[in-house]
């Protein structure tokens, strides 16, 4: 994750964590109000919109270095949410904090089924993202499961986390009648995707949809038409990669027949 350079957004977030931090707490609440108090006394102008504070450092960029020193070797700080309103530093494992896509891993190409007039006015990369999985099945080829998207931008209130926001959830069936609800984030461009948000999707699954099986999934453009995709589980060692597979979208002539029989010769 790349670092950020010390303008008034790190200012603002070393200032809080420094007034909150003791060594050996592993977990620093806040709420929003303190952004408010630490531009106060930085004599700092209040950024308009104070959750792009927060998101920048949870999602876009590396906390500021004076932070990241503090954690004890092997960790590292992150920023997850904690209530309506409240945050809390919190130290995870190095390999608990970013999803990063594997590229060693096979190829898979699929027919590119995205309408011309989606992919010449999609307005950014999320949801350039967020229209090809949709036009092409990926989270049913992913999933194996039949899914149909029920809702984009999903934002909701869930207990202990406070207001969280899924990029949009499925709901799938599989052949036994089993139903599921699959929350999907998806990234491009620079932004990141990392554990903290698969622990909200299946705290809203949790919350909102007891009864169906929760599979979060993240989506990653990786260059071009290669999309990244993961699914999680929650067991006692945390959250958990399970399955990871690459799709690049192609048109239809360039997937040959000897491709698809090497693709039968897979392992499952």
């Amino acid at each position: 994750m790349p670092a950020v350079s010390r303008n008034r957004y790190a200012q603002i977030i070393e200032h809080i964590f420094h007034f909150k931090y003791q060594p050996g707490l592993r977990t620093l609440p806040f709420t929003r109000e303190d952004i408010e108090i630490a531009a106060s006394i930085l004599a700092i102008r209040l950024p308009s919109n104070l959750g792009d504070v927060l998101y920048t450092f949870r999602f876009r960029v590396a906390l500021p270095h004076s932070i990241e020193t503090t954690a004890p070797d092997g960790e590292r700080w992150v920023i997850g949410l904690a209530g309506r309103g409240k945050y809390a530093f919190r130290l995870k494992l190095l390999s608990q904090t970013e999803i990063l896509p594997n590229y060693m891993l096979a190829e898979t190409k699929i027919p590119d089924a995205t309408p011309g007039l989606v992919t010449r006015y999609a307005l950014n990369d999320e949801q350039a993202l967020l229209a090809k999985l949709r036009y092409n099945r990926l989270i049913d080829i992913f999933t194996g499961i039949t899914c149909y998207s029920l809702q984009n931008h999903l934002r909701t209130t869930v207990p202990d986390f406070g207001q969280v926001e899924t990029d949009e959830i499925y709901i799938g069936i599989d052949r036994q009648g089993v139903h599921y609800a699959i929350p999907v984030q998806a990234k491009g461009g620079r932004d990141k995707l990392g554990i903290v948000q698969i622990e909200q999707d299946i705290a809203l699954c949790e919350s909102k949809y007891p009864a169906l099986i929760p599979r979060p999934i993240a989506a990653q453009f990786m260059s071009g038409d290669l999309i990244a995709l993961f699914g999680f589980e929650y067991n006692e060692q945390g959250i958990c990669i399970i399955a990871e597979q690459h799709y690049r979208l192609v048109p239809s002539d360039e997937l040959s027949d000897d491709e698809l029989r090497q693709y039968r010769l897979r392992f499952s």
